[in-house]
């Protein structure tokens, strides 16, 4: 993985490419990055971070999806190490600050 997210556990993802709709590119790397056959997808929410020291500036559009089909399996182990399905109550660490955002919004959704 690359800056920020290496070395930290992530929510799949990637770039969107020019002129592609942002819920088909996390449709589209989802189903990449996982295997998985995606439906529908739901916006979650915007995650940003600003890394000063590296001159990065990250913006994170972030769905959700409950449509699904498949077995996930680790599609680009050049790009991770490992895959695996987590209680979003009990993420592992460390989590990287865009995951630990969707999880935040993830449960305040929820709840209501």
């Amino acid at each position: 993985m690359k800056a920020p997210e290496a070395g930290f556990w992530n929510i799949v993802g990637g770039k969107v490419d020019p002129m592609e709709p942002s819920s088909d590119a996390a449709r589209r790397e989802a189903e990449e990055e996982t295997g998985l056959k995606i439906g529908s997808v739901e916006f979650l929410c915007m995650a940003e971070e600003i890394i000063e020291a590296d001159r990065q500036h990250w913006v994170s559009l972030i769905y959700v999806t409950r449509d699904f089909y498949g077995e996930p399996t680790l599609t680009e182990p050049d790009k991770l190490s490992e895959i695996g399905w987590f209680d979003p109550k009990d993420p592992p660490q460390p989590l990287s600050a865009f995951s630990a955002k969707a999880f935040s919004h993830l449960e305040t959704a929820q709840k209501q």
